[in-house]
This record gives structure tokens, C-alpha cells and sequence, in this order.
């Protein structure tokens, strides 16, 4: 479905066959450098770019992880990247249409995370548009929807328009019908537009369509040459003054790799590092509050096409702190 489950605590069981280092963030050195010593930077990426399986496995660095996963690019042989994705989108379609089974048995996170989301995008629409985009008609899209969990609980409030972006047929279906007319009360001016069965690394979007896109528990099943390829032409989608906004998992070190799911969380530098691939710009960086302690912790990214210098518009106090919600 491209709905990333928030990471499962390690079992018990899991901990007794496998060694420490398996809980899925590495343990921080021992012995940290005297204040005065700076490591220099082309080691720290070293350092940030090991990581571990969900069997307890170490690599070295990505690198190796992605030539074992899907193979070598240079070589020519795509089948194991193939594979890669279809296990991906094989694991979800086994999965129940539901709150609890998009969030990987946590559905009870749901109202935390939106509440976490919603603080997060009202701020960025006060300060990206002016009166919060109340006089503009702003489309969303809503990346990995699953079952249009995002789009009903929050964006199709703030949204005269939401597309949602979804690869597994029977989650997309769902949401279909939950954000229909007969089950879901919205008014003609604030409604779900197209349903896209498509999968990230195969969708390009239309040239200026939206203000937002919004990606959420799904960015992990995408290679990083798949990463940077969706981003660099999800920018043409994006309307002047549009962003992005990514809301992921967040490994301690380095990065963990799912086996079940086929999928990678990524440290807060791995992703940096691949957003200056992608030559985006870090706008706003926020962490999620109210989660439980055994899960991943977990960031919102807002990225933009544009430098931090560019003044995009200009607004009046009384217009900032108003409250931004389309109704």
C-alpha cells in the first residue's frame, strides 16, 4: 500500500535468537569525543551510511545493502529491483483495508499523528500563502494514501481539491468509498478528485497542479535513485510558492531495512543527504510528539524548490496568526 507501518518494538523472542546491536537503533558510542575534537565530515557520512537488517545483519553502508537488495544499475539487470517493488506492493495487498492495518497494527496513533500533521501544515500554509491560502483554490495530493486515511481526517479540510496516489487496488477502492458522498459528509468546494493506482517510482504528475504534496509512511519503499527520481519530477507538479511535505520514520543511525516489507528507514542525515540530491531546499523540520516510546521516532519534512533567501510573499501579523482552515 506505500503506507509505511510505524516500526514494530523487537520481541522478546527476536531479542533471545539475535544479538543486541538487532533493536532497531544502534546504541550510540560509548565514548563520545572530547568537546573540542570535530570528525571530519567525509567520515561522519561513512559513519551515518552503516546500518542493519531486520534479521540483526550489519552493513557497512547502503551501498552494500542496495547492491545485495536490487543489484548492480551499472550492470544492466533489473530484475532484482523488480522484485523488490513487487514484494513490496504483495506485502500490503495481504494486509486488511483498515486504520489499524495501514498503521501496522498501531491504528491507535491515528489521532496523534493528525493532530501532529494539522498543527504542522496550518503553520506552513500561513506563512507559504496569504490568510492561510483561504482566498485560493489549493489542491493536494496525498502520496501512498492507502485507504485515505490523510485526506479524510485532515487535508480534504484544508483543500478545495485532493488526488490520491495509491498502489494497491483494494486499499485505493476503500478510500474511494469512504471519501464518496454517502459515507463521508463534504461540501462540492472540498472534495477527493482522482484516484491514481500508481506506484511512486512510476507516477509523474501534472505540470502545476498542486500547492501541496503530501508523503507520508511510504518514501521508505523507493530505492534512493528511485527517491531522487520521483522528487526531481514531482517538482514540476508544484504550483509557485507549492512544497512538499514528508512525514517518515526516523532511524537512529545510518538506516534499517524492513525484510517483510521491503522497505528502508532512513536516519534524519540520510535524508538530508538525499534531499540535496534532489535539490530541494529544508524549509521547516518538525518532530512528532505522543507516540509511543517503543516505536521509531518520527519527523515532518517541509521541502521547497526554492532557496531560503526568495521572499515569496507578503503578509500582516493579524494575517499570520489567524487560524487557517478551510470550512
Amino acid at each position: 500500500m506505500w503506507k509505511r507501518p510505524i516500526s514494530k518494538a523487537v520481541s522478546p523472542q527476536t531479542l533471545q535468537q539475535c544479538p543486541v546491536t538487532l533493536i532497531l537503533q544502534p546504541p550510540p558510542n560509548p565514548k563520545p569525543p572530547r568537546k573540542n575534537y570535530k570528525t571530519p565530515k567525509a567520515r561522519r557520512t561513512v559513519m551515518e551510511a552503516a546500518g542493519f537488517d531486520s534479521d540483526g545483519r550489519e552493513f557497512k553502508n547502503a551501498q552494500e545493502m542496495w547492491r545485495e537488495q536490487i543489484g548492480d544499475a551499472d550492470e544492466g539487470d533489473n530484475h532484482k529491483k523488480t522484485q523488490w517493488y513487487r514484494e513490496g506492493v504483495a506485502y500490503w495487498e495481504g494486509v486488511e483495508a483498515s486504520v489499524d492495518g495501514v498503521l501496522g497494527g498501531f491504528g491507535q496513533v491515528n489521532e496523534a499523528d493528525v493532530k501532529g500533521s494539522e498543527v504542522f501544515l496550518n503553520t506552513l500554509l500561513h506563512e507559504r500563502f496569504d490568510g492561510g491560502g483561504r482566498n485560493q483554490h489549493l489542491v493536494a495530493l496525498d502520496c501512498g494514501s492507502g485507504i485515505g486515511r490523510i485526506t479524510k481526517n485532515l487535508l480534504i479540510r484544508y483543500f478545495n481539491e485532493v488526488d490520491l496516489l495509491e498502489p494497491v487496488s483494494h486499499f485505493l477502492d476503500a478510500a474511494r468509498e469512504s471519501l464518496s458522498q454517502e459515507y463521508f459528509v463534504s461540501s462540492d468546494a472540498h472534495k477527493a478528485t482522482n484516484f491514481y493506482c500508481v506506484s511512486l517510482q512510476e507516477f509523474t504528475p501534472d505540470a502545476g497542479r498542486y500547492n501541496v504534496i503530501w508523503i507520508q509512511w511510504c518514501i521508505g519503499h523507493l530505492t534512493d535513485d528511485d527517491f531522487v527520481s520521483f522528487f526531481k519530477r514531482a517538482k514540476v507538479g508544484l504550483k509557485p510558492g507549492g512544497f512538499f511535505v514528508l512525514k517518515e520514520n526516523i532511524a537512529r543511525n545510518g538506516f534499517v531495512l524492513d525484510k517483510e516489507d521491503r522497505s528502508i528507514t532512513r536516519s534524519d542525515l540520510y535524508f538530508k543527504d538525499l534531499f540535496r540530491r534532489c535539490g530541494l531546499h529544508l524549509y521547516k523540520i518538525k518532530d512528532q510528539k505522543g507516540l509511543p516510546e517503543e516505536l521509531f521516532a518520527v519527523k515532518m519534512y517541509a521541502l521547497t524548490t526554492e532557496g531560503p533567501n526568495k521572499v515569496l510573499k507578503t503578509r500582516s501579523k493579524a494575517q499570520a496568526n489567524r487560524p487557517g482552515i478551510i470550512k
